[in-house]
Protein backbone atom coordinates (compact mmCIF):
# COMPACT_ATOMS: atom_id res chain seq x y z
CA UNK A 1 0.00 0.00 0.00
CA UNK A 2 1.07 3.09 -1.06
CA UNK A 3 0.37 5.97 1.68
CA UNK A 4 3.68 8.34 1.57
CA UNK A 5 1.35 11.07 0.11
CA UNK A 6 -0.77 10.27 3.61
CA UNK A 7 2.24 10.08 5.50
CA UNK A 8 3.11 13.12 4.68
CA UNK A 9 -0.40 15.53 5.17
CA UNK A 10 0.32 13.71 8.60
CA UNK A 11 3.33 15.35 9.54
CA UNK A 12 2.58 18.30 7.95
CA UNK A 13 -0.62 18.79 9.97
CA UNK A 14 0.26 21.09 12.69
CA UNK A 15 -3.61 20.64 14.28
CA UNK A 16 -5.94 17.68 14.69
CA UNK A 17 -7.78 16.24 11.67
CA UNK A 18 -9.20 13.68 8.80
CA UNK A 19 -6.91 13.46 6.18
CA UNK A 20 -8.00 11.18 3.12
CA UNK A 21 -5.79 9.85 0.33
CA UNK A 22 -7.87 10.10 -3.21
CA UNK A 23 -5.33 8.62 -5.12
CA UNK A 24 -5.11 5.81 -3.21
CA UNK A 25 -9.30 5.82 -2.87
CA UNK A 26 -8.88 5.76 -6.62
CA UNK A 27 -6.31 2.97 -6.52
CA UNK A 28 -8.00 0.70 -4.53
CA UNK A 29 -11.13 1.13 -6.22
CA UNK A 30 -9.29 -0.03 -9.43
CA UNK A 31 -8.11 -3.00 -7.88
CA UNK A 32 -11.52 -4.08 -6.61
CA UNK A 33 -12.73 -4.13 -10.34
CA UNK A 34 -9.39 -6.41 -11.59
CA UNK A 35 -9.96 -8.99 -9.12
CA UNK A 36 -13.77 -8.92 -9.85
CA UNK A 37 -14.40 -7.47 -13.52
CA UNK A 38 -17.50 -6.38 -14.39
CA UNK A 39 -19.32 -5.77 -11.17
CA UNK A 40 -21.32 -2.39 -10.93
CA UNK A 41 -20.04 -0.90 -7.61
CA UNK A 42 -22.02 1.38 -5.18
CA UNK A 43 -20.31 3.08 -2.41
CA UNK A 44 -21.55 2.55 0.71
CA UNK A 45 -22.03 6.42 1.44
CA UNK A 46 -22.19 5.85 4.97
CA UNK A 47 -18.42 5.24 5.54
CA UNK A 48 -17.37 8.12 4.42
CA UNK A 49 -19.75 11.05 3.51
CA UNK A 50 -17.36 13.17 2.64
CA UNK A 51 -18.22 15.20 -0.69
CA UNK A 52 -14.17 14.94 -2.10
CA UNK A 53 -14.51 11.28 -2.12
CA UNK A 54 -17.82 11.20 -3.62
CA UNK A 55 -16.98 13.31 -6.30
CA UNK A 56 -13.58 10.93 -6.76
CA UNK A 57 -15.46 7.63 -7.32
CA UNK A 58 -17.94 8.89 -9.20
CA UNK A 59 -15.37 10.27 -11.73
CA UNK A 60 -14.43 6.57 -11.90
CA UNK A 61 -17.97 5.40 -12.54
CA UNK A 62 -19.12 4.01 -9.09
CA UNK A 63 -22.56 4.62 -8.16
CA UNK A 64 -23.87 5.07 -4.68
CA UNK A 65 -25.13 2.80 -1.92
CA UNK A 66 -27.49 5.23 -0.10
CA UNK A 67 -29.19 4.53 3.16
CA UNK A 68 -31.35 7.60 3.46
CA UNK A 69 -32.86 10.25 1.53
CA UNK A 70 -30.48 12.93 2.76
CA UNK A 71 -27.72 10.56 1.45
CA UNK A 72 -29.74 10.25 -1.99
CA UNK A 73 -29.70 14.08 -1.68
CA UNK A 74 -25.87 14.25 -1.16
CA UNK A 75 -25.03 11.85 -3.74
CA UNK A 76 -27.28 14.01 -6.40
CA UNK A 77 -25.86 16.85 -5.57
CA UNK A 78 -22.31 15.52 -6.20
CA UNK A 79 -23.50 14.67 -9.56
CA UNK A 80 -24.22 10.84 -9.28
CA UNK A 81 -26.87 9.95 -11.99
CA UNK A 82 -29.54 8.79 -10.48
CA UNK A 83 -29.74 5.30 -12.05
CA UNK A 84 -26.46 4.79 -10.28
CA UNK A 85 -27.83 4.99 -6.95
CA UNK A 86 -29.13 2.48 -5.07
CA UNK A 87 -31.58 2.78 -1.93
CA UNK A 88 -29.54 0.30 -0.12
CA UNK A 89 -31.81 0.63 3.35
CA UNK A 90 -34.70 -1.70 3.53
CA UNK A 91 -35.84 0.58 6.67
CA UNK A 92 -37.76 3.66 4.85
CA UNK A 93 -40.86 5.62 5.60
CA UNK A 94 -43.74 6.17 2.96
CA UNK A 95 -42.18 9.79 2.84
CA UNK A 96 -38.59 8.10 2.32
CA UNK A 97 -40.08 6.25 -0.89
CA UNK A 98 -41.56 8.72 -1.79
CA UNK A 99 -39.22 11.88 -2.19
CA UNK A 100 -36.34 8.90 -3.12
CA UNK A 101 -38.87 8.56 -6.01
CA UNK A 102 -39.28 12.11 -6.84
CA UNK A 103 -35.30 11.97 -6.63
CA UNK A 104 -35.31 9.66 -9.64
CA UNK A 105 -34.35 6.78 -7.33
CA UNK A 106 -35.95 3.44 -8.43
CA UNK A 107 -33.68 0.68 -7.59
CA UNK A 108 -35.18 -0.10 -4.10
CA UNK A 109 -33.46 -2.55 -1.39
CA UNK A 110 -36.59 -4.47 0.70
CA UNK A 111 -37.07 -7.34 2.84
CA UNK A 112 -40.87 -8.00 3.92
CA UNK A 113 -43.96 -7.65 1.98
CA UNK A 114 -45.40 -4.23 3.85
CA UNK A 115 -42.34 -2.26 2.58
CA UNK A 116 -43.21 -4.27 -1.35
CA UNK A 117 -46.80 -2.95 -0.40
CA UNK A 118 -45.39 0.71 0.35
CA UNK A 119 -42.93 0.72 -2.86
CA UNK A 120 -46.01 -0.47 -5.33
CA UNK A 121 -47.47 3.17 -3.71
CA UNK A 122 -45.41 5.29 -3.70
CA UNK A 123 -42.52 4.06 -6.55
CA UNK A 124 -44.71 2.79 -8.49
CA UNK A 125 -42.65 0.40 -11.50
CA UNK A 126 -39.61 0.60 -9.44
CA UNK A 127 -37.10 -2.34 -9.56
CA UNK A 128 -36.83 -4.23 -5.94
CA UNK A 129 -33.98 -6.19 -4.57
CA UNK A 130 -34.28 -8.82 -1.57
CA UNK A 131 -32.15 -9.05 1.16
CA UNK A 132 -31.27 -12.15 2.30
CA UNK A 133 -30.24 -12.92 6.03
CA UNK A 134 -26.97 -14.20 6.65
CA UNK A 135 -25.33 -15.48 9.95
CA UNK A 136 -22.92 -12.61 10.23
CA UNK A 137 -20.51 -15.23 11.25
CA UNK A 138 -16.72 -14.27 10.68
CA UNK A 139 -16.79 -10.58 10.91
CA UNK A 140 -16.65 -7.90 13.46
CA UNK A 141 -20.24 -6.90 13.15
CA UNK A 142 -22.64 -9.37 12.05
CA UNK A 143 -25.48 -7.30 10.77
CA UNK A 144 -27.30 -10.74 11.51
CA UNK A 145 -30.57 -9.61 13.73
CA UNK A 146 -31.94 -6.41 11.98
CA UNK A 147 -32.07 -6.85 8.03
CA UNK A 148 -32.62 -9.52 5.34
CA UNK A 149 -35.22 -12.64 5.27
CA UNK A 150 -35.41 -16.06 4.74
CA UNK A 151 -35.81 -17.88 2.01
CA UNK A 152 -39.35 -18.70 2.02
CA UNK A 153 -39.96 -14.86 2.50
CA UNK A 154 -38.52 -13.94 0.38
CA UNK A 155 -40.17 -15.53 -2.19
CA UNK A 156 -43.40 -13.93 -1.10
CA UNK A 157 -41.50 -11.10 -1.23
CA UNK A 158 -40.47 -10.80 -4.72
CA UNK A 159 -43.63 -12.63 -6.03
CA UNK A 160 -45.82 -9.74 -4.43
CA UNK A 161 -43.15 -7.30 -6.18
CA UNK A 162 -44.39 -8.68 -9.50
CA UNK A 163 -48.37 -8.73 -8.55
CA UNK A 164 -48.00 -5.21 -7.63
CA UNK A 165 -46.71 -3.93 -10.76
CA UNK A 166 -42.59 -3.59 -9.34
CA UNK A 167 -39.85 -5.12 -10.91
CA UNK A 168 -38.27 -8.33 -9.13
CA UNK A 169 -34.87 -7.77 -9.41
CA UNK A 170 -32.73 -9.13 -7.88
CA UNK A 171 -31.53 -10.78 -4.49
CA UNK A 172 -28.91 -9.02 -2.16
CA UNK A 173 -26.76 -10.05 0.80
CA UNK A 174 -24.31 -8.67 3.27
CA UNK A 175 -21.83 -11.16 5.23
CA UNK A 176 -20.97 -8.20 7.99
CA UNK A 177 -18.75 -5.61 8.13
CA UNK A 178 -15.20 -6.36 8.27
CA UNK A 179 -16.17 -10.13 7.42
CA UNK A 180 -12.81 -12.00 8.11
CA UNK A 181 -13.52 -15.18 6.55
CA UNK A 182 -14.12 -16.61 2.80
CA UNK A 183 -16.09 -19.17 4.38
CA UNK A 184 -18.87 -16.42 5.40
CA UNK A 185 -18.94 -15.88 1.24
CA UNK A 186 -19.25 -19.44 0.61
CA UNK A 187 -22.09 -19.64 2.70
CA UNK A 188 -24.23 -16.79 1.41
CA UNK A 189 -23.68 -17.95 -2.12
CA UNK A 190 -25.07 -21.18 -1.18
CA UNK A 191 -28.04 -19.50 0.27
CA UNK A 192 -28.36 -17.29 -3.14
CA UNK A 193 -27.78 -20.65 -5.30
CA UNK A 194 -30.83 -22.32 -3.71
CA UNK A 195 -32.97 -19.67 -3.77
CA UNK A 196 -32.59 -18.38 -7.82
CA UNK A 197 -33.27 -22.32 -8.72
CA UNK A 198 -36.59 -22.10 -6.14
CA UNK A 199 -37.26 -18.59 -8.01
CA UNK A 200 -36.61 -19.79 -11.70
CA UNK A 201 -38.79 -23.09 -11.12
CA UNK A 202 -41.35 -20.83 -10.01
CA UNK A 203 -41.32 -18.48 -13.08
CA UNK A 204 -39.26 -15.13 -11.66
CA UNK A 205 -36.40 -14.47 -13.76
CA UNK A 206 -33.78 -12.34 -11.36
CA UNK A 207 -31.34 -9.50 -13.47
CA UNK A 208 -29.09 -8.61 -10.30
CA UNK A 209 -27.38 -10.22 -7.80
CA UNK A 210 -26.23 -7.60 -4.88
CA UNK A 211 -23.68 -8.84 -2.95
CA UNK A 212 -23.44 -6.00 -0.23
CA UNK A 213 -20.76 -4.65 1.51
CA UNK A 214 -18.34 -6.67 4.19
CA UNK A 215 -15.21 -6.45 1.84
CA UNK A 216 -12.41 -5.73 4.92
CA UNK A 217 -9.68 -2.83 5.24
CA UNK A 218 -5.93 -4.55 5.56
CA UNK A 219 -4.38 -1.78 8.43
CA UNK A 220 -6.42 -2.65 11.28
CA UNK A 221 -5.30 -4.45 14.29
CA UNK A 222 -6.75 -7.23 17.27
CA UNK A 223 -7.39 -6.06 20.46
CA UNK A 224 -4.21 -7.97 21.49
CA UNK A 225 -2.10 -5.73 18.75
CA UNK A 226 -1.19 -8.22 15.99
CA UNK A 227 -2.95 -7.20 12.77
CA UNK A 228 -5.59 -8.57 11.62
CA UNK A 229 -4.64 -9.80 8.01
CA UNK A 230 -8.04 -10.91 6.61
CA UNK A 231 -7.32 -13.38 3.93
CA UNK A 232 -8.74 -11.32 0.60
CA UNK A 233 -7.04 -12.94 -2.22
CA UNK A 234 -9.21 -16.06 -1.30
CA UNK A 235 -12.27 -14.12 -0.28
CA UNK A 236 -11.87 -12.77 -4.12
CA UNK A 237 -11.57 -16.56 -5.40
CA UNK A 238 -14.59 -17.79 -3.99
CA UNK A 239 -17.01 -14.62 -4.51
CA UNK A 240 -15.59 -15.12 -8.44
CA UNK A 241 -16.89 -18.61 -8.14
CA UNK A 242 -19.71 -17.98 -6.77
CA UNK A 243 -20.99 -15.36 -9.09
CA UNK A 244 -20.25 -19.04 -11.85
CA UNK A 245 -22.72 -20.96 -9.72
CA UNK A 246 -25.12 -18.04 -9.17
CA UNK A 247 -25.25 -17.43 -12.93
CA UNK A 248 -25.20 -21.57 -13.55
CA UNK A 249 -28.51 -21.66 -11.49
CA UNK A 250 -30.20 -18.62 -12.43
CA UNK A 251 -29.06 -17.75 -16.11
CA UNK A 252 -27.34 -14.36 -17.24
CA UNK A 253 -26.81 -12.07 -14.50
CA UNK A 254 -24.87 -8.77 -13.37
CA UNK A 255 -23.57 -8.30 -10.46
CA UNK A 256 -23.41 -5.36 -7.43
CA UNK A 257 -21.49 -4.77 -4.84
CA UNK A 258 -21.02 -1.71 -2.21
CA UNK A 259 -17.76 -1.45 -0.47
CA UNK A 260 -17.35 1.23 1.88
CA UNK A 261 -14.23 0.46 4.35
CA UNK A 262 -12.49 -1.67 2.29
CA UNK A 263 -12.36 1.86 -0.32
CA UNK A 264 -11.71 4.18 2.11
CA UNK A 265 -10.42 2.87 5.70
CA UNK A 266 -6.74 2.38 4.46
CA UNK A 267 -6.61 5.62 3.14
CA UNK A 268 -7.75 8.04 5.44
CA UNK A 269 -6.13 8.25 9.03
CA UNK A 270 -6.58 10.79 12.10
CA UNK A 271 -4.08 13.24 12.89
CA UNK A 272 -4.55 13.95 16.69
CA UNK A 273 -2.33 14.63 20.03
CA UNK A 274 -1.48 13.23 23.16
CA UNK A 275 -3.42 14.70 25.98
CA UNK A 276 -1.91 12.51 28.99
CA UNK A 277 -0.11 9.95 29.73
CA UNK A 278 -0.42 8.33 33.09
CA UNK A 279 0.19 5.55 35.63
CA UNK A 280 -2.26 4.16 38.25
CA UNK A 281 -2.31 1.66 40.79
CA UNK A 282 -5.11 -0.93 41.43
CA UNK A 283 -6.18 -2.12 44.83
CA UNK A 284 -3.44 -4.91 44.05
CA UNK A 285 -0.27 -2.55 43.50
CA UNK A 286 -0.29 -3.14 40.23
CA UNK A 287 0.52 -0.69 37.83
CA UNK A 288 -1.44 0.46 34.71
CA UNK A 289 -0.59 2.94 32.78
CA UNK A 290 -3.43 5.09 30.46
CA UNK A 291 -2.71 7.02 27.58
CA UNK A 292 -5.22 9.88 26.85
CA UNK A 293 -5.67 11.17 23.07
CA UNK A 294 -7.44 14.32 22.06
CA UNK A 295 -9.44 12.11 19.66
CA UNK A 296 -11.57 8.95 20.18
CA UNK A 297 -15.11 7.23 20.21
CA UNK A 298 -17.19 10.18 19.68
CA UNK A 299 -14.90 12.45 17.64
CA UNK A 300 -13.77 10.02 15.24
CA UNK A 301 -12.91 6.43 16.25
CA UNK A 302 -15.90 5.44 17.07
CA UNK A 303 -14.97 1.96 16.06
CA UNK A 304 -12.55 1.48 18.89
CA UNK A 305 -14.88 -0.82 21.12
CA UNK A 306 -14.09 -4.22 18.29
CA UNK A 307 -10.97 -2.69 16.75
CA UNK A 308 -7.38 -1.30 17.56
CA UNK A 309 -5.93 1.06 14.71
CA UNK A 310 -1.95 1.37 14.33
CA UNK A 311 -0.71 4.30 16.48
CA UNK A 312 1.94 6.35 15.08
CA UNK A 313 4.01 8.55 17.42
CA UNK A 314 6.42 10.69 15.20
CA UNK A 315 9.58 11.53 17.16
CA UNK A 316 9.10 8.90 19.37
CA UNK A 317 10.82 5.61 17.87
CA UNK A 318 12.93 3.49 19.12
CA UNK A 319 12.92 4.53 22.78
CA UNK A 320 11.74 2.42 25.85
CA UNK A 321 8.11 2.24 25.72
CA UNK A 322 5.19 0.95 27.98
CA UNK A 323 1.88 -0.87 27.66
CA UNK A 324 -0.86 1.67 28.24
CA UNK A 325 -4.74 1.58 27.90
CA UNK A 326 -5.82 4.36 25.10
CA UNK A 327 -8.50 6.27 25.76
CA UNK A 328 -10.52 9.62 24.35
CA UNK A 329 -10.68 12.42 26.16
CA UNK A 330 -14.27 12.56 26.80
CA UNK A 331 -15.69 12.03 30.60
CA UNK A 332 -17.27 8.54 29.32
CA UNK A 333 -15.83 5.45 30.19
CA UNK A 334 -17.04 4.09 27.19
CA UNK A 335 -14.74 6.03 25.47
CA UNK A 336 -11.55 3.93 25.67
CA UNK A 337 -10.62 0.50 24.34
CA UNK A 338 -12.47 -2.41 26.05
CA UNK A 339 -11.10 -2.67 29.82
CA UNK A 340 -8.43 -5.84 29.87
CA UNK A 341 -7.82 -5.69 26.15
CA UNK A 342 -6.11 -3.53 23.51
CA UNK A 343 -2.78 -2.51 25.54
CA UNK A 344 -0.94 -0.71 23.02
CA UNK A 345 2.98 -0.13 23.60
CA UNK A 346 3.68 3.38 23.81
CA UNK A 347 6.81 5.32 24.08
CA UNK A 348 7.23 6.51 27.68
CA UNK A 349 8.73 9.62 26.63
CA UNK A 350 5.85 10.95 25.19
CA UNK A 351 4.41 14.35 26.41
CA UNK A 352 1.62 16.33 26.26
CA UNK A 353 0.64 17.95 22.63
CA UNK A 354 2.59 15.23 21.02
CA UNK A 355 1.04 14.45 17.79
CA UNK A 356 -0.33 10.65 17.19
CA UNK A 357 -1.34 9.36 13.97
CA UNK A 358 -4.28 7.27 13.79
CA UNK A 359 -3.68 4.90 10.82
CA UNK A 360 -6.56 3.33 8.52
CA UNK A 361 -9.03 5.35 10.39
CA UNK A 362 -11.14 6.43 6.89
CA UNK A 363 -13.98 4.63 7.45
CA UNK A 364 -17.29 6.15 9.66
CA UNK A 365 -14.42 8.62 11.12
CA UNK A 366 -16.60 11.36 9.78
CA UNK A 367 -20.43 9.75 9.61
CA UNK A 368 -20.38 8.20 13.53
CA UNK A 369 -18.70 11.75 15.00
CA UNK A 370 -20.82 13.13 17.22
CA UNK A 371 -21.50 17.50 16.87
CA UNK A 372 -19.53 18.57 20.49
CA UNK A 373 -20.43 15.21 22.87
CA UNK A 374 -18.86 16.71 26.14
CA UNK A 375 -17.53 19.98 23.90
CA UNK A 376 -15.13 18.24 21.97
CA UNK A 377 -15.72 19.23 18.78
CA UNK A 378 -16.17 17.48 14.76
CA UNK A 379 -12.84 17.03 13.74
CA UNK A 380 -12.04 19.21 10.63
CA UNK A 381 -10.81 17.14 7.49
CA UNK A 382 -8.57 17.31 4.18
CA UNK A 383 -8.34 15.52 1.01
CA UNK A 384 -4.61 15.08 -0.73
CA UNK A 385 -3.75 13.50 -3.99
CA UNK A 386 -0.57 12.17 -5.13
CA UNK A 387 1.38 14.44 -7.81
CA UNK A 388 2.57 12.97 -10.98
CA UNK A 389 5.86 13.59 -10.02
CA UNK A 390 5.16 10.97 -6.85
CA UNK A 391 3.44 7.93 -9.07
Amino acid sequence: MRDDTLLAALAAAEEDRIVFDLTGIEERYASLLEELPGVRVRFALKACPVDEVLDCLARKGSGVDAASVQEIRQAVGAGVPADRIHYGNTIKSDADIAEAYRLGIRDFATDTVEDVTAIAAHAPGSRVFCRLATDGGGALWGLSRKFGCSAEDAVAVLERARDAGLEPAGLSVHVGSQQMTAEAWQRAFEQLVDLLGLLGRRGTALRYVNLGGGLPALGYLDRRGEPLDPPLDKMFAVIREGMQHCRDAGGPLDFVVEPGRYLVADHGAVRAHVSRLTRRHTETGEQQFWLYLSCGKFNGLYEMDALQYRLVFPGHQGGPSVPATVAGPSCDSDDAYPGGHGLVQVPEAVASGDPVWVLSSGAYAVSYMTQGFNGFAPLPWTCVRRTEGER
